[in-house]
C-alpha cells in the first residue's frame, strides 16, 4: 500500500479520536460511556484544541525560522475566521446530533467548495459532476426527513441545517488554502485558525467556562494533540501521492464515525438513513475524482 494512502488513513482515525473526546465532553448520553465527567460547551473544547495547535505550530514556526503572520494577510485571515466558525459549529453539532451523520454532513465541505469555486473564482464544473452533487444533497434530504433512533428523540433538523453551515464555512475555508498556497507556507495558514480563534473563543467562554478537573486536562489536551497529527498526516498524503487515490480513502471517516457511534455511544440509525449517508459519500468522492482527472 502506498504511503500516501497510509497516511490519509492515520490521518481519518486521528479525527475520529477528536470527535470522540468532543461528544463525550460534551454530549448528555456519553454519562454510559465515561462517568462523572463534566460537560464543556462546544467553544471552550475548541479554545482547547486551539491552545495546543498553536503551542506546536509556533514551535515550528520559529524552529524553521518563518514570519509568523505571514505574506497575504487577508485571505490567511479569511482561513482563520472561516475555519473558527466551521469547527465551533461542527463541534456543536456533534453535541447534538448521532456522530456518523454530524461527521457525514461536513464532508459535504468538498462539494460546496466545487460550487465556491465555480461561483467566485470562475472555476469551470464539469457536466456530470452536477449529477454527483445532487446525489450527496439528495443523501441529505433522505437524512432530514427520517426519524433517527438516539435514546427516544429525534435528530434535530435545525442541527442538520446548521452542519451544512459549518461544511460551507470550511468550503471558504478550503478555497482560502488554495489562493494561499503560492504565497505562504504551510505552517503558517495552520496557526492563522488559532490566531483567530482563541480570541473569539475566550469572549465565548467568559459567558460560559467549565474548569476542567483531574483526567479531563488530559482528554482536552488530546483533542489538540491529536487534531495536530492528522492535519500533519493528511498533508503529508496530500503531498505524496495523487489527490483523485488519496482523497477517497479520507471518507473511510465516515465507516470510522458509523462503528464509534453504534458499538461506543449505542447510536441506532435506520436503513433510510444509512442510505442517505451512502449517498453523500457516494457523490462527494465520486465528485473528487472526477474533478481531479
Amino acid at each position: 500500500m502506498k504511503k500516501g494512502i497510509i497516511y490519509i488513513i492515520l490521518s481519518g482515525i486521528c479525527f475520529i479520536i477528536v470527535n470522540f473526546f468532543v461528544k463525550i465532553l460534551g454530549s448528555e448520553n456519553s454519562e454510559t460511556i465515561i462517568y462523572d465527567l463534566q460537560k464543556y460547551p462546544p467553544h471552550e473544547l475548541v479554545l482547547a484544541r486551539c491552545v495546543v495547535s498553536f503551542i506546536i505550530s509556533l514551535f515550528i514556526i520559529k524552529k524553521k525560522k518563518i514570519k509568523v503572520f505571514g505574506e497575504n494577510k487577508k485571505w490567511l485571515i479569511i482561513r482563520g475566521l472561516s475555519g473558527t466558525i466551521a469547527l465551533t459549529i461542527f463541534f456543536y453539532t456533534i453535541h447534538y446530533l448521532p456522530i456518523a451523520i454530524a461527521a457525514t454532513i461536513q464532508y459535504l465541505a468538498p462539494i460546496f467548495t466545487i460550487i465556491i469555486a465555480m461561483l467566485f473564482f470562475k472555476e469551470k464544473v464539469k457536466k456530470i459532476q452536477w449529477i454527483f452533487i445532487f446525489i450527496s444533497f439528495l443523501g441529505i434530504l433522505f437524512i432530514s426527513l427520517n426519524k433517527i433512533n438516539l435514546i427516544n428523540e429525534k435528530a434535530s433538523l435545525t442541527w442538520i441545517m446548521l452542519g451544512l453551515i459549518s461544511a460551507i464555512f470550511s468550503a471558504i475555508a478550503y478555497n482560502a488554502i488554495v489562493k494561499l498556497k503560492d504565497t505562504d507556507e504551510p505552517i503558517t495558514i495552520v496557526i492563522y485558525f488559532p490566531m483567530v480563534a482563541i480570541p473569539i473563543m475566550i469572549l465565548l467562554c467568559l459567558f460560559d467556562f467549565t474548569i476542567p478537573k483531574g483526567i479531563e486536562w488530559f482528554y482536552l489536551i488530546m483533542i489538540g494533540v491529536f487534531t495536530q497529527f492528522a492535519q500533519i498526516l493528511m498533508t503529508k498524503a496530500l503531498h505524496l501521492g495523487n489527490t483523485s487515490e488519496i482523497i477517497p480513502f479520507q471518507y473511510l471517516g465516515a465507516v470510522y464515525a458509523f462503528l464509534v457511534g453504534y458499538f461506543i455511544f449505542n447510536e441506532t440509525l435506520n436503513m433510510i438513513t444509512n442510505i442517505g449517508i451512502s449517498l453523500v459519500i457516494i457523490g462527494v468522492v465520486v465528485n473528487v475524482i472526477i474533478r481531479k482527472n
